[in-house]
């Protein structure tokens, strides 16, 4: 009885996507070609590496078998599809699918397959005079958000990004990690190089002292909460060395803490960002989500997913307040091929040793049960990814798609017209 219960429990997110899919997909339809709501404000949040059955996981032990939580909450799902030019992607490729609905090499930041820059959403809403912003547990400069405010060949080009934020692409607000980029060798910064948590992180800046550069662009610079609450304009900031946590294999060194939550940075970005009347976009990612996957920690995962959950919450407040606000939530492609499965004494994947072991038990909040996860690769797969959506729009994310439509629903949903 036991593993019924749980195998229905596990059939959740993914059955309800197909069924409310298959609803709304016709329902929408019809509203699309008729009116659809245009939206003054988008809020995308990026669950990086976060599949179907870590959606499910991060339920179960957060808000049991019948709950729901806020990222699940939302009226419209859809399925996309996550390759970018090969079968799998990375997080640039898809981030540049995305911003840019163009589908581009693994490395590729805000450039087509040819290397040619691609313009982006998030530069389409400056043009309309949008506040823009972005979120990151991150460096503020790694992949998914660079994708939507930069343009280079190879995503390891951090210090060139940082410097096209503050001087091209001109964003608004910018909080994450990836402190070591923004200042040149020698110049530890707030953060100390080489520390005992992590001997590897030290500043490593290619474009000379990019904070100094954006204090004389008119950002306000802090490293900590206290400071990122009483900040007021355009705002930078940089709250570790690299990202705010530590991906080690479990027991190893792994943590996740940031100094400043992913809700506080959301929070702060959404009351900074909304004083522009004529609306803004933020691109809001859980990094984490990503990294312990790859080392197939299911633990700090489902914590990390725990944190994005609250930050959807803050945004879905936010939207409730602001009706003309979309708000959706998606990933760039599953890490680790995780599984959840039930309790059992036999680990058939793995003698338990290697890095694909069974994690857990956890237990399912509001019961007596637990599951575990089971994994098949430290490396990103191929399945498709939900999308959910509610607001101004948001009826627009239905039906199964490429992960290039996401940058066209975004523009229709904002009543921007793309130039060919």
């Amino acid at each position: 009885m036991k593993g019924k219960v749980l195998k229905t429990a596990l059939l959740g997110t993914a059955a309800a996507a197909l069924v409310v899919t298959g609803y709304t997909g016709i329902q929408s339809s019809n509203q699309v070609n008729a009116a659809t709501q245009k939206a003054k404000n988008v809020v995308l949040f990026v669950g990086d590496g976060m599949g179907t059955a870590q959606r499910d996981a991060i339920r179960l032990a957060t808000v049991g078998e019948s709950g729901q939580l806020a990222m699940d909450s939302m009226p419209y799902v859809g399925l996309i599809h996550t390759s970018s030019t090969t079968a799998i992607t990375d997080s640039a490729a898809s981030a540049t699918a995305y911003a840019s609905g163009v589908k581009t090499y693994n490395g590729a930041i805000g450039v087509d397959a040819n290397k040619k820059s691609v313009k982006t959403i998030m530069e389409y809403a400056k043009d309309k005079g949008m506040s823009t912003g972005l979120v990151t547990t991150s460096q503020i400069t790694d992949a998914t958000p660079a994708a939507f405010a930069s343009h280079v060949e190879d995503r390891s080009k951090q210090s060139d990004i940082a410097l096209q934020y503050l001087t091209k692409s001109k964003v608004d607000v910018l909080l994450g990690g990836g402190e070591d980029f923004w200042y040149p060798a020698g110049n530890k910064g707030a953060f100390d190089d080489e520390t005992p948590a992590d001997p590897s992180e030290k500043s490593k800046g290619t474009q000379g002292d990019l904070v100094k550069k954006a204090k004389s662009l008119g950002y306000t610079y802090v490293t900590n909460k206290t400071d990122m609450t009483k900040a007021k304009g355009k705002l930078l900031g940089l709250f570790a060395n690299e990202e705010m946590f530590q991906q080690k294999p479990e027991g190893q060194g792994d943590v996740y803490n940031p100094i400043v939550s992913l809700p506080d940075m959301t929070k702060k970005a959404l009351d900074t960002l909304s004083a522009n009347k004529k609306g803004f976009f933020l691109m809001v990612e859980e990094e984490a989500t990503d990294e312990m996957a790859h080392n197939n920690n299911a633990k700090l995962t489902i914590k990390a997913g725990q944190e994005l959950d609250k930050a959807v919450k803050v945004a879905k407040d936010f939207a409730k307040q602001h009706p003309d606000t979309l708000v959706l939530v998606l990933a760039d492609h599953e890490t680790g091929g995780f599984s959840v499965e039930e309790v059992d004494d036999s680990d058939e994947s793995t003698d338990g040793k290697t890095i694909s072991g069974e994690d857990g038990p956890f237990a399912i909040a509001g019961s007596k049960m637990n599951f575990v996860v089971d994994w098949t690769t430290s490396g990103h797969t191929g399945v498709d990814v939900p999308v959910t959506a509610t607001g101004a729009g948001s009826e627009l994310f239905t039906g199964i798609f490429e992960n290039t439509s996401i940058f066209n629903k975004l523009a229709q949903a904002l009543n921007i017209t793309i130039k060919k």
